[in-house]
């Protein structure tokens, strides 16, 4: 079962193909990541070339190697797009838990049906493949955007850790968690099912 959890996996949905991240895919996430607003509360600083994306993904491909994190890269399927990008970071098989994060897409994919998909599918992985107990996420407590994205899923907000992290500019984070246990997941799967209907 551990070996599960850092095997490399391709996720299909009706919106969207989650794909693991290779260098190949540097280029399209170059292009859909290009506007620096997506990176405004992301813990990577500015993000604005080809070359800032590369480092970037190499970065979170190490993460992967050292089994701490599996990274996606998301393509919108009616497209044939790439729409950004997703992971599972600290990854905890003996705990049975890990966090959904790292998350961001392209201005024309936010608030729409793709971060729906993409929860709901690794969501789904999480609990009925890995078998896990807790997934968690985590905000910056300014963005307002990403509170509420995580609160629509049906997440139970458990509170906020002062000072948590240092931005690469300096300023100090506010990070608010969230989490779905196991008991909850069948509510909280049939509420993105429907949302996912509509």
């Amino acid at each position: 079962m551990a070996d599960l959890w850092h095997t490399p996996v391709t996720l299909i949905g009706k919106f969207v193909r989650l794909e693991p991240m290779t260098e190949e895919h540097v280029p399209g996430l170059s292009v859909v990541g290009a506007d620096e607003r997506i990176w405004e509360h992301m813990l990577y600083g500015r993000v604005r070339t080809e070359a800032d994306i590369r480092r970037w993904v190499q970065d979170i491909l190490s993460r992967q190697a050292q089994g701490t994190d599996l990274a996606f890269t998301v393509f919108h399927i009616p497209s044939n797009r790439i729409a950004g990008a997703t992971r599972y970071l600290n990854i905890s098989p003996p705990n049975r838990n890990l966090e959904i994060g790292g998350t961001w897409y392209g201005l024309e994919f936010q608030r729409t049906v793709v971060n729906t998909e993409c929860k709901y599918l690794l969501l789904k992985y999480a609990f009925e493949t890995l078998n896990c107990i807790r997934v968690q996420f985590k905000a910056d407590a300014r963005n307002e955007r990403s509170l509420r994205a995580i609160e629509r899923l049906g997440a139970k907000r458990e509170g906020v850790l002062r000072n948590h992290l240092i931005l690469p500019d300096g300023r100090y984070r506010d990070s608010v968690f969230y989490s779905i246990i196991d008991t909850e997941w069948p509510e909280v799967k049939s509420r993105l099912e429907q949302m996912l209907e509509r």
